[in-house]
């Protein structure tokens, strides 16, 4: 049996190696290391990917949420509502900006956030939503544009773990996540399903105004060179990334078919234990499975993350304490926060590997030591 790794990122570029290898060698013989024809090439392709008018690629993805809050003109002393089940960026980047995060429940079974949660925590300061596609299931975004639209809110999507899903609309109508808001981000961190070999990130949106703005701010604020209109930061993605990614862009759904076929060997093996609850599947969403997540009930949910580990299976805790309850959000009343179901998957979610590269005999050993150890 091959290794057991958490994201086989070595043997998946293995398969791709001839492709990849020569488009980066085509950016070393130019020695266009940044911005140009590739960069803008990717940009279009992914744009339109993901069925939307702009791209605006970035050097990660924290900073297109932080890019997209200066872009929609959020101020100190606005709020903006998040989900504290979360990984930190997504509520830092309001921190940075000394916007005050509102943080609130999510939906026990996709993990994304609770529109009626999100809908009680609206005050007149509430400027934005900022919905989390967790793991690779859509957040209800029907409902969330709905609650926006009579708010007058902002909604600007992290889309960094499921690019590439599908959300079908009441009216039979098909987006992609990160298409839907008035801003989608994405990352291109090496693990996720479209990953870069280094950093990398994206915004989308169909607004021109608003895509001009982007592009500035990432770009020191200048609509052309040395013309510095608005206050920016030097985001870019290189063009040795963009490069790579054009080409993992053609086969990213294929990644993610695999995702989902080892998605459905796990759920097959772990259904009809009652000490397991797997991941959730939307009839209206079409989870790209970036984690494959469970909750466990009753078993002691760090000695299986440690048993695991000793038997050389790979396993990881997102997340083992939520933003609410992180020091760094003290300044913004985070500890008063009474979220007893955020707090409830804290202390019972586990992530196994999943990624491209799992083969049956891989994933039969993993399900054999969880259930080793949860059937004591």
């Amino acid at each position: 049996m091959r290794p057991l790794q958490m994201v086989d990122t070595k043997t998946q570029y293995q398969k791709i190696k001839k492709e990849v290898d020569a488009a980066v060698l085509e950016v070393m013989e130019s020695s266009m290391f940044i911005g140009g024809n590739v960069v803008n090439t990717f940009a279009e392709n992914l744009a339109r990917y993901n069925g939307s008018k702009h791209c605006i690629p970035c050097a990660n993805g924290t900073d297109a949420l932080q890019i997209a809050m200066m872009a929609l003109g959020l101020e100190p002393g606005d709020e903006v509502i998040v989900p504290s089940f979360t990984y930190i960026a997504t509520v830092e980047v309001a921190g940075l900006l000394r916007i005050k995060p509102v943080f609130v429940e999510v939906d026990k079974r996709t993990f994304c956030i609770d529109p009626a949660s999100l809908e009680k925590a609206i005050t007149p300061k509430t400027r934005a939503i900022v919905p989390v596609h967790l793991y690779g299931h859509a957040a209800d975004m029907e409902t969330i544009m709905s609650i926006a639209a009579r708010h007058n809110l902002y909604v600007i999507e992290d889309n960094a773990q499921a690019i590439g899903c599908d959300y079908t609309f009441s009216n039979g109508t098909v987006k992609k996540t990160g298409s839907i808001g008035h801003i989608g981000c994405t990352s291109f961190y090496p693990s996720k399903n479209l990953g870069a070999f280094g950093d990398g990130g994206a915004m989308f949106t169909d607004n021109d105004e608003l895509a001009a703005k982007l592009r500035m701010i990432a770009s020191h604020g200048q609509s052309k060179r040395y013309y510095h209109d608005v206050v920016g930061c030097n985001s870019r993605l290189d063009a040795m990334q963009a490069a790579i990614l054009d080409i993992k862009l053609k086969h990213l759904d294929e990644y993610i078919a695999a995702r989902r076929k080892a998605a459905d060997f796990y759920d097959k093996a772990f259904a009809e234990n009652k000490s397991i609850t797997i991941p959730f599947r939307e009839g209206n969403n079409k989870h790209v499975f970036h984690q494959y997540t469970l909750i466990l009930n009753g078993v002691d949910r760090d000695g299986l993350s440690q048993y695991l580990t000793e038997q050389g299976v790979p396993n990881m805790i997102y997340y083992p304490v939520p933003a609410h309850r992180q020091k760094m959000f003290d300044a913004f009343g985070g500890s008063s926060y009474d979220l007893p179901l955020t707090d409830w998957l804290t202390e019972r979610v586990i992530s196994l590997p999943i990624h491209t590269e799992l083969d049956e005999e891989q994933q039969n050993f993993i399900v054999s030591k969880v259930l080793e150890f949860v059937n004591r």
